[in-house]
């Protein structure tokens, strides 16, 4: 379908969507969410997917926060309902059954550091910035930023970032394990994330599709994530892919996985 912010492409299977708002410096507004919920839910269906990198458009920013226009108009009701919506859309990335990595180039705050953290991986450029400085407006994260930042970096680490608004640049980010990746540009960056991704593709799709709910399940208090990993264990082994990955090894060939 048509959009107006963001761009999307498959190429090879692999889907590139880019925030495309480089005059705001890709900001995230009500309507560029609702392209990313739209385009997640074709992802999703498309079983030629199998894998998507989002990025943001131009050199100075991958996402560098929400639209403070919008915010500034926000009232407790329909605050919490704006955040609710946006943990909706950035959790149905987390839980996408195909790899999403962010390839961040350039500013990721606020919200656009929350759109990085949902992505199951991260790729950063040499001279990119991530931060949570919303306490700077008045306000806390709120696309779950309190959350996954938690997860990634730790208690203490999330709370200073979170209470001095600091940011922090992309080696520190990858000490702090936020990033898995450094690369000196743009295009290696992009080099980087195509290579996880082929990677990924070649092994069974059912399967890559469990890891990454068992992995999910770990910060799901209701979920026992050894039951949850035991159950997709076990699904894994109705699958033809199991059939020809075990073949496959046991004839010292490759396997070819049709996901199913």
């Amino acid at each position: 379908m048509e959009y107006n912010n963001i761009l999307v492409e498959n190429k090879e299977g692999i889907v590139h969507l880019t925030v495309n708002r480089p005059d705001k410096l890709n900001a995230l507004n009500i309507q560029t969410l609702d392209e990313i919920k739209t385009a997640f839910e074709e992802i999703y269906d498309d079983t030629s997917v199998k894998g998507v990198i989002i990025t943001g458009a131009g050199e100075k920013a991958f996402v560098a926060g929400a639209d403070i226009s919008e915010i500034a108009e926000l009232s407790e009701v329909n605050a919490r309902k704006f955040a609710e919506s946006g943990q909706e859309i950035f959790s149905a990335i987390e839980n996408c059954h195909k790899p999403v990595i962010a390839l961040v180039n350039g500013f990721a705050l606020g919200g656009g550091c929350e759109l990085a953290m949902a992505c199951h991986m991260r790729v950063a450029t040499a001279t990119a910035r991530f931060g949570q400085p919303e306490v700077n407006l008045g306000i806390i994260p709120g696309y779950g930023g309190t959350q996954r930042l938690t997860q990634l970096v730790g208690k203490a680490k999330s709370l200073e970032l979170c209470m001095t608004g600091d940011m922090i640049g992309a080696e520190e980010a990858k000490t702090l394990g936020l990033v898995n990746h450094v690369e000196v540009d743009t295009d290696s960056a992009l080099a980087k994330c195509e290579e996880i991704l082929k990677k990924i593709g070649s092994k069974a799709p059912i399967a890559i599709g469990l890891v990454i709910d068992c992995v999910n399940a770990v910060y799901n208090e209701q979920e026992n994530g050894y039951q949850t990993e035991a159950n997709s264990f076990a699904a894994c082994t109705k699958t033809t892919d199991f059939a020809e990955g075990t073949k496959a090894f046991l004839e010292k060939r490759k396997a070819e996985f049709k996901g199913e």
